[in-house]
């Protein structure tokens, strides 16, 4: 009789676990690609009523200026955007600021040897930008920060700068300048080299910022091949001369079509502008460079809160 009494209920366990298990509601699909989290002062993440709660404590909008280009054999295309716009987050969370992400591509014809890279002109860029700006002004921002992740923006974000300064209620400025009094770096112990685009310091950036993107087992470093007059000066260029460097800078890295031969592809055979080791790029100098620009952007941001204190029309 025990025994019976034993297996009835082991019986009704198991129906009852059966029962709960079948009324339990099941897990809802999801996309197994998803894995982003939401990120406070995202524009892409946040609901309207997050955007007018913020509004409430901040009128300033940070945004990344980037483009789509290629960055060698081991970095995405993307790099630009990416690492403009991972570290326009970072500064967010340390001080109040809308992260407001506009467009993937920039000004970049010389890289267009390189299959994925899109430029755009930069007639568009600047239009789009100027329009975005006209379209968070409606909403009560005021203060806008240009954070510009690739060199070849740098006019256009000037001059979008100015329009918003010369044309609207709103105030602009280029964040990486603004912040340059706020900017220390630890000294290297290693000799100044000529590395630009796709070299060992961007990469570092990139295997802190996004670091599954970076294929460091392809990475290779080119020789670089440059016309003789810019060869003779490229040491005064590294050496950090001002005059050098403007008249290196003006004719160097340009579109094919400008016949100067100095696109990516006359220069550089992966890519890559720099005359270092790109293998010796590691994730903790891409985070000391990083630490020291976002901290940088925070100090001078909060200096402009404090002497303009949100609310002052």
């Amino acid at each position: 009789m025990f025994k019976i009494s034993v297996s009835l209920a082991m019986v009704l366990c198991v129906l009852s676990a059966s029962e709960s298990f079948a009324q339990a509601p099941a897990a809802a699909p999801a996309n197994p690609l998803w894995h982003e989290q939401k990120v406070k002062n995202y524009l892409p993440h946040m609901t309207s009523p997050e955007v007018s709660e913020l509004l409430t404590r901040t009128d300033m909008v940070i945004l990344p200026v980037a483009s789509l280009e290629q960055h060698g054999l081991h970095g995405p295309i993307g790099t630009d955007f990416l690492s403009g716009l991972e570290r326009a987050k970072l500064i967010a969370q340390k001080t109040d600021a809308l992260v407001a992400p506009i467009l993937f591509p920039g000004n970049s014809p010389y890289h267009m040897a390189f299959p994925g890279t899109v430029t755009l002109p930069a007639e568009t860029i600047q239009l789009v930008y100027f329009q975005a700006a006209q379209s968070l002004l409606a909403h009560g921002f005021k203060r806008f920060l240009f954070l510009n992740s690739h060199a070849g923006n740098a006019s256009i974000v000037q001059y979008v700068v100015d329009r918003i300064n010369q044309e609207t209620a709103g105030i602009a400025v280029e964040l990486d300048a603004a912040a340059q009094p706020f900017l220390t770096r630890a000294p290297r112990q290693e000799p100044p080299a000529f590395d630009r685009h796709g070299g060992v310091s961007e990469t570092s950036r990139s295997l802190y910022l996004t670091p599954n993107l970076v294929n460091m087992s392809v990475a290779r470093t080119a020789p670089l091949t440059l016309l003789p007059h810019l060869e003779k000066i490229l040491p005064e260029v590294v050496a950090g001369d001002p005059t050098a460097t403007r008249v290196f800078l003006a004719e160097a890295l340009k579109a094919a079509a400008t016949g100067k031969g100095t696109s990516t592809r006359d220069m550089t055979e992966t890519g890559v502008w720099s005359a270092l080791d790109v293998k010796a790029a590691t994730a903790a100098r891409g985070l000391s460079e990083t630490e020291a620009s976002v901290n940088a952007a925070v100090a001078f941001i909060e200096r402009w809160k404090q002497l303009r204190p949100v609310g002052i029309k």
